[in-house]
């Protein structure tokens, strides 16, 4: 009886085995979008997410000026600067996030002024929004102002205070600028371009190539990519949900809210001592007056931005202070010793790398050598990390 049983279950799993019931392999998940299921290696890959493909538009302005898109060099040039641009994600929202606190000023001061709105795209370009941006040629400030052009502009540079920092004087200088520029070329485009590599390089180049035209012209690699790049960010600031950027309410960075005051110093005064009148952090009072460079301001009048309500604290508490600081003094000749003289001590001053930063721009920025700075922290190369602290003495 138990033989017979065995029989018959055998048989049993035999029919079930040839009918394929028993044989027949758990069905494979299917790709996912309804996909058929594919081999493994395949099926894996088609799994992993996909960056969808975003078409630039077939139509553009600068300043109302057309791009001619229709030229296939022209095409591919914005094309270029347009993926790098709409492809980064961080980038670009912090873009948005910092566009919420200036934009508004830029717009009202370009409307005042009868200046084309897309100006205000050159700042992002030139410093992503960033007044304390400084480049590895020495520019500086939210414009990106070399000394030169900085200074014919209006704006002061001293060991102390370097108004490229400052981004109201700063943006009044490169609307001043740029408005000139315009004059020159009769050409927004061109007058933009001159703005990154210089008019007379613009005007060299025009002269010798017979060309008048931005997109015909031959100029170096960083200008003829410079407009396509403002192109690209207008493109898409312009119109962010269309390209897949939405800013939730109240994620932007608002306007800073803050009251100015002019002090009139007679003397050299710690920035630090002015912080503590007004109320605030050295901290506050140093990001909210970039142009002062040191841990001091010297003798003259100058214009300080305080937080609302702190103003007032630092006018009535000012004038006390003044009063019974004194400033220290170096000796006179006859108070220096007679037998031998120390040697003096140098105002010492920890700076931090910020990213991108090079060594020749620090020592611009303080005045003096790289070979110092290499000396003072013995560095064998020019070679910078961000974050890395250097000893600059003065």
């Amino acid at each position: 009886m138990n033989g017979r049983i065995v029989v018959t279950a055998v048989l049993c799993l035999a029919v079930f085995s040839c009918s394929g019931v028993a044989t027949k392999p758990t069905q494979e998940p299917t790709a996912q979008y309804g996909a058929k299921p594919v081999q493994e290696s395949v099926r894996s890959e088609s799994l992993l997410p996909m960056a969808p493909y975003v078409a630039p538009p077939q139509k553009l302005d600068l300043c109302g000026e057309p791009v001619p898109l229709h030229i296939r060099d022209v095409l591919e040039r914005f094309d270029r600067e347009f993926t790098i641009v709409v492809y980064s994600h961080a980038q670009v929202y912090l873009w948005l996030k910092r566009a919420e606190r200036f934009f508004p000023w830029f717009e009202e001061e370009l409307r005042r002024r009868g200046l084309p709105d897309d100006l205000k795209y050159v700042a992002v370009a030139e410093s992503d929004l960033q007044h304390g941006a400084v480049s590895s040629a020495g520019a500086a400030g939210m414009w990106q102002f070399i000394p030169s052009t900085g200074s014919r502009y209006g704006l002061d540079q001293s060991p102390q205070v370097d108004q490229r920092y400052d981004f109201e004087m700063a943006t009044d200088s490169a609307l001043r600028y740029l408005t000139d520029l315009y004059r020159r070329f009769n050409n927004w485009t061109l007058a933009i371009a001159a703005y990154n590599c210089g008019e007379r390089r613009v005007s060299d180049e025009m002269a010798f190539q017979r060309v008048s035209d931005y997109y015909q012209l031959k100029l170096p690699l960083e200008t003829e990519r410079y407009i396509f790049r403002i192109l690209a960010i207008k493109t898409v600031l312009s119109d962010p949900q269309k390209y897949g950027y939405t800013l939730p309410p109240g994620a932007g960075y608002p306007p800073e809210r803050f009251v100015t005051v002019t002090v009139n110093l007679r003397t050299t005064v710690p920035i630090v001592a002015l912080a503590q009148k007004a109320g605030i952090t050295y901290r506050e009072f140093k990001r909210l007056n970039p142009a002062f460079t040191t841990t001091t301001l010297p003798p003259g009048t100058h214009r300080i931005r305080l937080p609302e309500g702190c103003g007032t604290a630092l006018e009535q508490g000012l004038e006390s202070f003044l009063a019974s600081y004194r400033a220290p003094e170096a000796p006179s000749v006859s108070d220096a010793p007679r037998v031998s003289e120390k040697p003096r001590v140098p105002e010492v001053i920890m700076h931090t790398v910020r990213p991108n930063e090079t060594l020749s721009a620090i020592a611009a920025q303080y005045k003096v050598s790289v070979s110092d700075i290499q000396r003072w922290n013995g560095l064998k190369s020019t070679t910078l990390k961000p974050g890395q602290k250097l000893r600059i003495e003065r």
